[in-house]
């Protein structure tokens, strides 16, 4: 009995761990990877690609939970979100929603 109480320890411990860890990575962090084609900032000037910058938490952070799932299928960002966890992508999520985009006429 001891021992399998040892072992839920050892795992709830590391679940924890786990879990602080990816908290501990800030959204600016987790973005480095997503500047390349969505620009510096979420600002992207490639064709087809969306800018993220001022987008909606709750949109970024479900739109790459549907990508890291496999509900949402693109080549390229069902590869970079499957390694992401909850916390990457609150994290991340929340880093592009900050950004305010303003509009206006030239």
């Amino acid at each position: 009995m001891k021992s399998v109480s040892f072992a839920l320890a050892g795992l709830l411990c590391a679940g924890l761990f786990n879990t602080a860890a990816a908290a501990g990575k800030t959204g600016a962090e987790v973005g480095q990877s997503c500047v390349m084609c969505h620009g510096e900032n979420g600002l992207s000037s490639m064709p087809g690609t969306p800018s993220l910058a001022g987008q909606s938490e709750i949109y970024l952070s479900s739109q790459l939970k549907q990508f890291r799932d496999g509900k949402r299928h693109n080549e390229v960002m069902n590869v970079i979100a499957k390694p992401l966890s909850d916390a990457e992508i609150d994290a991340v999520s929340a880093w592009f929603a900050q950004f305010e985009v303003v509009l206006k006429k030239r």
